[in-house]
Parts: C-alpha cells; sequence; structure tokens
C-alpha cells in the first residue's frame, strides 16, 4: 500500500488529469483505490461521479477530505485501501501541506514553461519541511502537458533547467506527459486514455509514468 499525490504550488498543471488517470490504471489492475480530493475546486470529484453515474468500470472511490484533520483521516483510510491518491490543490495550502506528511511520494506537475518553472523552487522548500517529519517521502517533478510541436524546445530547456539546479529534494521522472486533446476527452466522459482507447501516444506516456510510480 502506498499514499500518492499528485500536486504543486500552481494550478493548471495536469495534476488532476495524472492523478484520475492513474487512479484508474490501478483499479484496471485489480487495486481497492481511493482518489482522495483536497482540491476545493472538486474537478477529481466530478470526474468519479461521471464515472460512477455512467456504471464504468471498475470503480474508482472518491472522497472530497479538507482541513486540518485531513492527515489523520488519511492514515485511517491507509487502513481500507491497496493504494490511495491524493489530488492536491494547485497552491500552497493546508491540504497540501498535510498530504506531503504523510505521503509516501509525491509527483508534482511542471509546464515546461517560465512561470511553472519558478514555483520548482517553492515545492523544494515545502518538500523539505515535510521531510523533518515525515523522513521516507519521496518527490518527482512531472514534466506535463508538453507540446506536441517538435519545434518547440521548452521541455527540453526545462529538463536542463531541473537538472542544473541539483534540487535537494527532488527528482525527476523521465516519463513525460504531452498535451493531448485525449487527455480532455476521456476526462469528460470519467474514464482514463486507457479506457479511451484512441490515442496510442497518449497511452504509452501515462503506461510510462505509472511504471516510475509503481514499476519494482
Amino acid at each position: 500500500m502506498s499514499i500518492t499525490v499528485f500536486g504543486g504550488e500552481k494550478g493548471g498543471t495536469g495534476k488532476t488529469t495524472l492523478a484520475t488517470n492513474i487512479a484508474s490504471m490501478l483499479a484496471m489492475e485489480g487495486k481497492d483505490v481511493l482518489l482522495l480530493d483536497t482540491d476545493r475546486q472538486g474537478t477529481a470529484s466530478f470526474w468519479a461521479t461521471v464515472r460512477e453515474e455512467d456504471e464504468v468500470e471498475p470503480r474508482v472511490s472518491c472522497v472530497q477530505k479538507f482541513g486540518k484533520g485531513l492527515a489523520a483521516q488519511v492514515q485511517d483510510l491507509a487502513e481500507r485501501y491497496d493504494e490511495i491518491i491524493i489530488d492536491a490543490g494547485g497552491r500552497d495550502s493546508l491540504e497540501l501541506r498535510y498530504a506531503l506528511g504523510v505521503a509516501d511520494q509525491v509527483y508534482i506537475p511542471v509546464q515546461p514553461f517560465q512561470f511553472d518553472i519558478w514555483t520548482i523552487r517553492q515545492m523544494d522548500t515545502l518538500v523539505e519541511m515535510a521531510k523533518t517529519f515525515n523522513e521516507a517521502l519521496v518527490a518527482n517533478i512531472v514534466l506535463n502537458r508538453v507540446s506536441t510541436n517538435p519545434v518547440v524546445r521548452e521541455d527540453r530547456d526545462t529538463r536542463e533547467f531541473i537538472l542544473q539546479e541539483n534540487f535537494e529534494n527532488l527528482g525527476l521522472t523521465n516519463s513525460m506527459v504531452y498535451d493531448r486533446i485525449a487527455f480532455r476527452k476521456a476526462a469528460r466522459d470519467g474514464i482514463s486514455v486507457m479506457e479511451y482507447r484512441r490515442d496510442k501516444k497518449a497511452i504509452n506516456e501515462m503506461n510510462g509514468l505509472y511504471e516510475e510510480i509503481y514499476g519494482d
């Protein structure tokens, strides 16, 4: 069992897309997975509601939790599920900080644009603080919503920047996830791109990230 957080300092980076897809993939593997929505916008909860109303199988349980009791609630829920995926808000919130305090791993989606890059230093600091009482926490950046235009070099520039900075508390996944319409179409129907089945590249990207998170 593990507790995995998708979160960061900036909204709009695609954390809910990654969280819902990974939760669905775990369920497809036969895991009893809980999607925990701690973002007050409730996008992950909406996705789960659509999935439930359309009777999509396998089922993905989803609850919303906020506030100071979050850490204790997560630890309690961890006894009942095989895996917990936390969709944390895109800002420095109480929910994000409490989630980092109990998580095994956090994945921080970053779009390869300068304004997203600036938030990485803030996340490095937050993870450092969380490690003072959660020493085993592992944190990795995921380049997400990467441009599919081969002329655009922002993803390579961002990767070079991250590696050169040599952040003390943050790693960088080998996998990248591109900005593909398949993710939006799948989300609309409460499913993952694996279940949508119409974009092999999106499927391969999510498989790559899944293997980095849960592979041996």
